[in-house]
């Protein structure tokens, strides 16, 4: 989650173009005016980008098309794999290395669907999904019917950001409460 610092890094934001914005300007993210309200913003979700807090914005559309999407690349990438395994028939490499290859995607796509379904729920290691990653390419077609069964369901990783965003305004929130009321006031206690 991130929350917003007053500052853009993006010129144009604070009404004149090609100017930076200015912290407590009105249109400056965060200060209550046009701009986006204080305190921590939705983390963004591939291919539905901040439609999953309110399900708004084509959100059911964005879910049914990657469902589809996903469905339709697991079958022609299951195509793809019989050509190869034709061309080792052809090929005559033998059973066992047929079989071998067989197993192989068929391990290889196993692991990749059980990796990316946690990763809906959990965030993983980034170094741990960095060496995994040769694993997860050969099991794409474990990785997209992941996406595909989580996309019936909700945006795939919508729980989990969904709860990191909950947790991150409650903390927002604590931290605005204690900040309430100006410190200088306070009678100190002797």
């Amino acid at each position: 989650m991130s929350e917003e610092s007053g500052t853009s890094g993006t010129p144009g934001t604070s009404g004149t173009p090609g100017t930076p914005a200015v912290p407590g300007a009105p249109d400056a993210p965060g200060a209550g005016g046009s701009g986006t309200a204080p305190g921590p913003q939705p983390e963004p979700i591939r291919f539905f980008g901040t439609t999953w807090v309110a399900h708004d914005g084509g959100y059911g559309a964005r879910r049914a098309g990657l469902a589809a999407g996903s469905l339709l690349a697991a079958a022609a990438g299951c195509f793809v794999l019989r050509f190869a395994y034709e061309g080792l028939t052809i090929a005559d490499v033998g059973s066992f290395v047929s079989l071998l290859v067989v197993v192989m995607f068929a391990i290889c796509s196993a692991i990749a669907f059980r990796r990316t379904w946690e990763g809906f729920t959990k965030r993983h290691d980034p170094a741990s999904q960095a060496s995994m990653r040769g694993l997860l390419t050969i099991g794409f077609v474990g990785t997209l019917l992941a996406y595909f069964f989580r996309s019936l369901t909700e945006a795939p990783g919508e729980s989990l950001h969904r709860k990191e965003y909950e947790e991150a305004r409650e903390q927002y929130a604590k931290r605005t409460q204690r900040r309430t009321g100006n410190p200088s006031r306070k009678k100190r206690k002797r």
